[in-house]
């Protein structure tokens, strides 16, 4: 019989940066270098697999490189050998490819997205020790049927809430979710590439330009990074109310780190105001994974509430 599989997929970030000489950060490493030292702590009772995809910086990443991901990563499992997916990946937007893979996920094997904090240099390296454990997390069998993971700094975190949490700590990843969060029925895989949905930041006094501009723009789709438990201003809510009346989906989260969206006030830009008009409360997802979600829907073409 053949040895287990665990496909690795890599895509760049600080865990394939090294320091240039002018002390910048910049994805040099390659796939087949950043696993091989991982890969001899298996012997032969693992088999992995290596698959480059990109070396970019995750603030680079775009909807078209989610999508290549989602596909390169439904490929793997097409392989029966394969018992899980691990993806290296950078920090920066990690969670939203993490929500992403997650919406899409049909299947009981695990899919595994790790990276680091510290570049592949750097004397204390977290990388080799993140994608040892993604690895090993992947090839257990307690992580079948619960869907797309963030294995960090000893970590192991659903993908449905997962949010950076700290911009140097090697535990960076946190989650505002519950332990084991409900998830959503699966979607049928949809290109994301060309859905555009906006983020507009609430503040006292936030005026509607941003959120003009962004219609105007073709936005089919707004996530309201509200204050509180999900309320704007009033010129902000204005706002939010014509677009709902021209049919653009908009969804409120919030900047609070903690805790859920909720929809208790009044006023013309409170969340109890804003949901009777038709604005959708992203529950505990903040903006960076609820704009993902809405993605999935508009694409999709199902109600975003169903994935909320």
């Amino acid at each position: 019989m053949s040895s287990p599989k665990v496909v690795v997929l890599t895509t760049g970030g600080t865990i394939s940066c090294t320091t240039d000489p002018q002390g910048a950060l910049v994805p040099t490493v390659s796939g087949e270098e950043l696993i091989a030292p991982v890969a001899a702590r298996f012997n032969d009772n693992l088999n992995i697999e290596v698959r480059e995809l990109h070396r970019l910086d995750s603030s680079s990443m775009t909807f078209a490189d989610v999508d290549e991901i989602i596909t390169a990563a439904h490929s793997a499992l097409q392989d029966e050998d394969v018992v899980g997916v691990v993806i290296t990946h950078g920090t920066d937007s990690m969670e939203e490819t993490a929500i992403a893979l997650d919406t899409f996920h049909n299947d009981p094997r695990p899919i595994v997205l790790t990276g680091a904090q510290k570049p592949a240099d750097h004397p204390e390296a977290d990388g080799p020790g993140n994608i040892f454990e993604a690895v090993v997390i992947a090839a257990d069998n307690s992580a079948r049927d619960i869907g797309v993971l963030v294995v960090f700094g000893h970590a192991v975190i659903p993908a449905r809430g997962c949010v950076k949490w700290h911009t140097s700590d090697e535990l960076a990843f946190a989650t505002n979710g519950p332990e084991e969060p409900q998830r959503a029925e699966p979607v049928i895989p949809v290109p994301l590439a060309g859905t555009k949905v906006e983020i507009i930041s609430a503040y006292p006094g936030a005026p509607r330009t941003l959120f003009d501009a962004a219609i105007a723009s073709g936005a089919q789709g707004i996530v309201v990074e509200a204050m509180g438990s999900g309320n704007v201003g009033t010129e902000l809510a204005r706002a939010v109310d014509e677009a709902l009346k021209q049919g653009i989906p908009v969804v409120i989260s919030t900047r609070v780190p903690r805790g859920d969206v909720a929809s208790v006030y009044g006023g013309a830009g409170g969340g109890a105001t804003l949901a009777r008009n038709g604005a959708i409360g992203s529950t505990y997802f903040r903006a960076g994974q609820a704009r993902v979600l809405l993605a999935i829907a508009v694409a999709a073409n199902v109600h975003p509430v169903t994935l909320f």
